[in-house]
């Protein structure tokens, strides 16, 4: 999705699962979909696995873009979007329900891109955002799922009473609230056509990446893409891995600094690193307390990054295990208390991860 803050969509990346495969109407009243989507598919079908799993641990499959099949269509915006072929004649199916039986109007943002242009957006958010604000939106090239061509960005179209249509393209218009029900509804019919919601609220230690109501992702079988749907909160990493996560204590206390939302903000940000973290799992994050980021603080966090003019810190501490092969630097088969996080942010900036550890 594009953005008026940003230059262009955030991208999804990283988990933190130890594996290396790594109000809207009533369900009981809408009709079926079309046979032809829910007809159970091979996953593997010839040349592309459609339940491999791309992200900040595991890159694209060799061999992976000299198999993909995909087609190109022009969206409403005049842009042009590459998909891989089937994921794409599903998702004709599904826009054409919406269409029809919801009056929703979706059109296709992006979907394969390459790892040359996965590059050249890294390299413009770090430069303009910092490269904590990148790492939470951006996926590092070569292990972006975008690179599949089976991930679809999808936007909005409003039908007006003349008949046009007005995009609704930009994040900060599709998340507002009266637009909650559309993505709702989008949701609730994916799974009929083998798509899967990919990056969900609350599970950002484990895709590594914030929620994205846009982002779906086709695994070529409406009954595996019903089984993970119908879990809730159930990631495709945690389905891969045959274990659910646990569940993890967030603890924003009360502050005369900031606000929850700025704290829940900074809260994300660790939590996305921590998703690009092999074999580790999260059970508790807290914010360390108005008192921990005084001047003296603020003053060593700012010599520990070259030109850094921060004007805010806070510190959150975390709870965590490791398995028997961690992150390196960490301990296999540990548990870690206590563990320390410190972010800092300028007046007008995002707060970025500045360090951690004890």
């Amino acid at each position: 999705m594009k953005t008026m803050k940003r230059f262009m969509l955030c991208l999804a990346l990283g988990i933190a699962m130890p594996v290396t495969l790594t109000a809207c109407r009533s369900a009981e009243t809408e009709p079926e979909p079309e046979p032809t989507a829910e007809t159970e598919t091979d996953t593997a079908a010839e040349g592309i696995d459609y339940l491999a799993l791309v992200n900040k641990l595991n890159p694209l499959p060799e061999g992976w873009e000299e198999a993909l099949e995909t087609v190109t269509v022009t969206n409403s915006m005049e842009d042009e979007v590459e998909v891989e072929a089937r994921a794409y004649a599903a998702y004709e199916l599904l826009k054409a329900d919406l269409e029809e039986n919801d009056g929703i109007y979706t059109e296709l943002d992006s979907a394969r891109r390459s790892v040359a242009a996965q590059q050249e957006i890294m390299e413009a958010f770090t430069e303009k955002y910092g490269a904590d604000y990148a790492a939470k939106t951006v996926a590092k090239p070569g292990y972006s799922e975008h690179h599949t061509g089976l991930a679809l960005d999808l936007y909005f179209k409003i039908k007006n009473d003349d008949g046009s249509f007005t995009d609704v393209y930009y994040n900060e218009d599709m998340e507002k609230p009266e637009y909650t029900w559309i993505w709702d509804r989008i949701h609730e019919k994916l799974a009929g056509y083998g798509f899967i919601l990919r990056y969900l609220e609350g599970m950002e230690h484990v895709t590594g990446y914030r929620y994205e109501p846009w982002h779906i992702r086709y695994v070529d079988s409406a009954e595996i893409a019903k089984e993970i749907m119908s879990q809730k909160g159930l990631t495709l990493e945690e389905y891969l891995a045959g274990k659910r996560a646990p569940e993890v204590e967030i603890d924003l206390g009360t502050s005369d600094l900031f606000k929850e939302e700025e704290l829940y903000d900074a809260m994300l940000a660790i939590k996305c690193r921590f998703g690009g973290w092999a074999d580790c799992e999260l059970h508790s994050i807290r914010y360390g307390g108005d008192e921990a980021a005084d001047a003296e603080k603020l003053e060593w966090l700012n010599s520990l990054s070259e030109d850094a003019e921060y004007t805010e810190a806070a510190e959150f501490l975390m709870d965590f295990t490791t398995g028997k092969n961690p992150e390196d630097g960490f301990n296999s088969e540990y548990e870690y208390k206590d563990f320390q996080w410190w972010l800092a942010r300028s007046a007008d900036g995002d707060w970025e991860i500045v360090t951690y550890g004890f």
